[in-house]
This record gives C-alpha cells, structure tokens and sequence, in this order.
C-alpha cells in the first residue's frame, strides 16, 4: 500500500516541492500484473477531440521552464490565456503583466496555496492546463484538468511512480481528453532531422540507439534558484533511480515507433556508487564539512545506466548523470542495418555507399535535404525561444493540433511508457540490477497504433 499523506501538512515542513518521508515509499504496485493492470477504462487507438478556434489557457507554475511557455504561447495564435497558478503571488503578477504588454487580457490569479489550482480548474472555463510545477505535482494537476474537462499538457516527466503513469493513462481514457508530456527535445533541430531520415529510410531498420541526460546540475540542485526549497535535490537525497529520462528517450521512442508499432519490453539498470560521491563532495565544498547537507546521504548515484529491450528486438542505453562535472550531453546515437548517426560531442553520420569506408561524415552535409518540414515552417517564428526554439515549436505543435482537432504528436501512451523508466530503473536497481519488464499502458493497442508521420506547421 502507498502510504497515505497530507500535502498541506507536509509541504509546511519541507517546502513547496518537498518530498519527505514520501519518497521513501516509492513502489506501487498494484492488483493485477503491470501489463493487465485493472481499469475501467478502454484503450483509445487514436485520441481525437473536437476542434476550436481559440485554445483557453491555464497555467500552473512560473518558474524558469514555465515563464518560457507563456513567452510562447502569447506569440501563437488561437490562444487566451485565461489564469496563472503559482504559490508565489509576484509570479502571477509577472505573467498578468506579459499578458497585458502582449495586448491580450489580463487573465485571472491563482496564489492561494499549493492547491489553489483545483479552484481555477473548478472555477474558469478552460480548455487546457498546462503545468511546469515540481514533478510530484504532475499527475494531480493534469488529474484535475480532465476531470475539469480540460485537456492537459505537463513538463517532464509525466509521472514519477507507475501508480501516476496509470492515472493518466486512465484519466484520459475516460474523459477523452489529451494528456500530453511535453518533452521538448522531440523537436530539437538535429532530432527532429534524424527523425525525418529514419521515416525516409536512411538507417534501414532500426537495431540500436543511445541516448540520456548528462547534465551537471549541481550548481542549480543546491543553489536554490532553478528548484526553489531544493525541491529537485530532495529527490537525489531520497531515489536512486534515472529521474529524468525523457530528453533523450523521447526522440528514441518515436524513432522506434514505441506505443505504435512497437513497445518496451523490459529494461535493466545499476548505479554508480550510490550515496552519491559527488554531491557530497559539492556540499562540503559549498557548506564546510559540518553543515547538515554536508552530512546529508544523497541516495542517488552518479550514474544511472539502464538497457531497454523492445518487442522488434531493438536495445537502447539510457544515461543518467547529473551529480558529476561534465559537459551537457543527451548522448544521442542512432544506428541501423544501412549506417549510424550520432549527436554528441559532434554531429556525425556514417552511411554504407554514400560515406567515405570506415569514416564518419559531418551530420551537416545532410540537413538539407532532409530538414524536417516543421523547422522549415517554423524555424523563424521560434527564433529566440528557449532551448534554440524547441520549446516554441513543441507549443505551437500542441496548439496546432487542438486547434485542429486532430491527434498530438505525443499522447498519454507515450508519455506513461518513457516516464515510467523513473520507477522501473528504481526497482531494477533496488533488486541488484533485476530485468523489470513495462507495462503495456495501450493493452495490446500498440499493435495497430499507427506511427507518427511526418507533420508539419
């Protein structure tokens, strides 16, 4: 049984974010076997809702990645925003004001609390909620929104236990509503080109990829500025486990066809040393030896590996690591029966007849041609957005197909099948490496799901 919990109460001891003692309690399991898991609900091949003109918007969180999703969508058109959420009132202000120096209207404020986002789903007459909150607040927040009968987008990862993947799962199953997990790296210019190849051909059939978030995050884990209360770094004293999956194993997953066509079968994962040799190392440095974060153990280890089996047979190795000094990296590397290609730390490609024999070519003698149609679209409308214009084009994609009634490029099946790798390396790693097999959220959908095309703006 999950131990049960009040937030309000919690949240006054450790923060907005805190996790506490909660986090200790991390497994769920439920009654029946993960891939025959007992809903009331029917698996939906292709979510499709009706259509509309103006996308009414309500948004929960504005910190650092929120702010920049308001920046966004006040420049597509078709959107109101109609309410901001935060528990910090001069974060509504500031995006009341962003609203009116944009010349929409000043939507309504939500500050009351950690909750206060169950009163402006109940209150306003919303169309979507999307929340850039810590993750925990993730599945209660996009919960809520289709219960409201809003559709529902959420920052990564969607969910952080497999109780959560399987909410959502169901959630919007019978509401009918969209839940998407935003995973911006998706439309990434070189993912995004990769992709377009892969559709064309290029790698022939699909055997390998690597991939992952290797980030040093210990300047904003204990600078209490990114992750206001240290909310992310409670997370490191508390799990071991890959915490962040998602940006690389996004673009992976649709490469691969998971959830459409294809699906996770399995995986296994191990740590580095775990409690975490560098944070610990980063504490004392920061704090001296005798401050309480220096005495602190950092249940996380360095590394994360996880190996990922599909059902086409297909291996793919994940990374987590973002206790340690290095240089940012996803690790992406793609390889198919025709060649390879590989993003970090440079962008190369080999392909059989057309690259020089046992040498690799500059992935940059390829974009042309095959330049996915959304950065020839979209490409000077997202110019100075976050992360090289991603997140804009991930925005605008998600209006677009609202707008249009059409499916998401991403929908709740993917998001529940690459969040669930947060509890499922938790498990493998806890049970010395164990392979742990994933539930099959579609229920046997993946076989006829047809996979994403290549869309455009």
């Amino acid at each position: 049984m999950t131990k049960k919990w009040n937030r309000r109460d919690f949240l006054k001891i450790s923060g907005t974010a805190g996790l506490g003692a909660t986090l200790g309690s991390c497994f769920v399991s439920r009654s029946a076997p993960l891939n025959q898991a007992p809903l009331k609900t029917e698996p939906i091949e292709h979510l499709i809702a009706p259509p509309m003109d103006m996308v009414r918007v309500g948004y929960v969180g504005i910190g650092n990645q929120g702010s920049g999703h308001i920046r966004n969508l006040l420049r597509i058109e078709g959107v109101e925003i109609k309410a901001v959420c935060d528990i910090r009132e001069e974060r509504t202000l500031w995006a009341q004001k962003q609203c009116q120096k944009a010349g929409k209207p000043k939507p309504a404020a939500y500050h009351k609390g950690t909750e206060d986002f169950k009163r402006m789903c109940d209150t306003e007459e919303l169309d979507l909620v999307y929340n850039a909150t810590p993750w925990e607040w993730h599945v209660p927040i996009s919960v809520k929104a289709m219960e409201t009968g809003s559709h529902a987008a959420t920052e990564v990862p969607g969910a952080i236990t497999l109780e959560g993947c399987w909410h959502l799962v169901e959630t919007s199953e019978k509401y009918k509503k969209h839940c998407c997990v935003m995973e911006n790296c998706n439309y990434d210019r070189t993912e995004l080109m990769l992709f377009h190849m892969v559709r064309r051909g290029v790698f022939g059939e699909l055997m390998h990829a690597e991939c992952g978030y290797l980030h040093d995050l210990r300047e904003y884990k204990f600078g209490n500025i990114y992750y206001p209360l240290d909310w992310r770094l409670k997370y490191s004293i508390k799990r071991n486990a890959d915490l962040y999956p998602t940006h690389g194993l996004g673009p992976v997953s649709q490469w691969m066809d998971i959830t459409r066509g294809n699906k996770f079968e399995y995986l296994v994962s191990m740590s580095s040393p775990s409690p975490s040799l560098s944070l610990k190392r980063e504490a004392i440095q920061r704090y001296g030896k005798d401050h309480p974060r220096s005495n602190t153990d950092y249940a996380l280890g360095d590394v994360i590996t996880t190996l990922i089996k599909t059902h086409k047979g297909q291996s793919i190795l994940l990374v987590h690591d973002t206790n340690s000094p290095r240089p940012y990296s996803r690790k992406i590397l793609l390889q198919g029966t025709k060649g390879l290609a590989r993003k970090y730390p440079e962008q190369k490609i080999h392909i059989e007849g057309l690259s020089p024999r046992h040498r690799w070519e500059d992935l940059s003698s390829y974009s042309e041609k095959y330049k996915h149609p959304l950065l020839t679209s979209l490409e000077e409308k997202a110019e100075g957005a976050g992360h090289g214009g991603m997140d804009f084009i991930e925005d605008y994609r998600l209006i677009q197909c609202l707008r249009e009634g059409k499916p998401t490029d991403s929908d709740v099946y993917e998001g529940a099948a690459i969040s669930a790798v947060v509890a499922l390396s938790e498990k493998s790693i806890a049970g010395n490496s164990v392979p742990v097999d994933f539930p099959d959220f579609t229920r046997g959908k993946w076989k006829t799901r047809t996979p994403l095309g290549i869309v455009t703006a």
